[in-house]
């Protein structure tokens, strides 16, 4: 028939062929002699015709690419400083030593702070001179230094990388006893070191609210401890992050070298690369994260008892903030007036008009 080679199968003593199963003999014939010829087994290849042969578990469900998660996604509703719902790590940690207060104190006793505040009725209300826009700076750079003063103090362990660790990269030229990195320093001594570099490059409380994010995040994704060995540099290449991305004039490093004498140019630069790294580059604050960061300063602020002077909303601060509100509605209007980080203190009386009239 024009067929050089014809193969033929022995017959099987059952056609039911099984998953796997290896066929008994196979001949191949030779067209000169035409006598069989022997040949390795051959696997046989399965034919379902009934979805009882796939072997499914009755009750049991079938897993589907849709039901799967990536690690991202559920570590990223762990990680505070990308997740809205996630709790800041700061507060945690200050609550261990809040509730230690409270549990001493009487529960008769009211503290002096309680009496003092003043909540807001139908005819009056109460506000404070800090706005999420334009937060307090003192309020929250203190609320900053005890953020990372519970960092320090409630810290889980003592992990950390070598291009944080001071006495590898010291910020004086004295050397510091090995005493010195035994203990936990303390409020003051954190103030003392951030408060100038704040008044140096006059960074506002918006600053120290994202100064506070890169540092817990920092925390999560290089999977390190703030201690007494690593906290300035830590808490300084976080300041010189905050400043680059968010400050509208251009800083160069050459700027910060000549605040910090002790540190050399080659230092700071490995410092910013190595920390922009350990970030994975993700230097935006959303919008709901930095809310997020401003109320819980604002609570551990209650906590401590920090001075907050209230005072009743008058007709022309109402004015103002409305006027703001308005703009920011407006895309367009709010490009035009309003620039980066700006707040009612920034408008003038020809914006308030403008913003009234044409809104209104």
């Amino acid at each position: 028939m024009g067929i050089l080679l014809s193969c033929c199968q022995k017959n099987s003593a059952s056609p039911t062929v099984r998953v796997n199963q290896v066929v008994d003999v196979s001949y191949v014939c030779d067209p000169g002699t035409r006598n069989p010829v022997a040949v390795p087994p051959a696997i046989a290849v399965p034919e379902f015709t009934q979805l009882n042969d796939l072997d499914f578990e009755v009750g049991k469900p079938v897993l589907r690419m849709s039901d799967l998660k990536m690690p991202a996604e559920m570590d990223l509703e762990r990680i505070p400083s990308d997740h809205p719902r996630a709790s800041t790590i700061f507060l945690k940690k200050s609550q261990m030593d809040v509730r230690g207060k409270n549990m001493k104190n009487n529960s008769d006793h009211m503290s002096p702070g309680v009496l003092r505040e003043k909540h807001s009725s139908c005819s009056t209300i109460f506000l404070d001179e800090s706005t999420m826009s334009h937060p307090n700076n003192r309020n929250t750079v203190h609320c900053l230094v005890l953020a990372i003063y519970y960092h320090i103090k409630n810290r889980d362990a003592n992990r950390s990388k070598d291009i944080f660790e001071e006495h590898l990269h010291p910020f004086t030229e004295e050397t510091n006893p090995k005493e010195y990195f035994h203990h936990s320093p303390d409020p003051e001594s954190i103030y003392s070191f951030i408060r100038p570099l704040l008044n140096a490059f006059k960074l506002t409380g918006e600053f120290a609210i994202t100064i506070l994010v890169y540092i817990e995040r920092l925390v999560v994704y290089a999977e390190i401890d703030i201690g007494p060995t690593n906290w300035k540099r830590v808490v300084f290449g976080a300041i010189l992050l905050a400043s680059k991305y968010l400050y509208d004039l251009p800083l160069w490093n050459v700027h910060f070298c000549r605040v910090m004498k002790t540190i050399t140019l080659k230092d700071l630069n490995a410092l910013e690369r190595q920390y922009i790294y350990l970030l994975q580059f993700n230097l935006y604050v959303s919008t709901s994260i930095y809310a997020k960061y401003y109320f819980d300063l604002r609570t551990l602020a209650a906590d401590h008892e920090l001075p907050i002077a209230f005072a009743p909303l008058q007709k022309k601060r109402a004015q103002n903030l409305e006027a703001i509100s308005r703009y920011c509605e407006n895309p367009n209007l709010y490009r035009v007036a309003i620039k980066k980080f700006s707040s009612y203190d920034h408008f003038t009386d020809a914006q308030i008009a403008n913003a009234i009239a044409i809104l209104s």
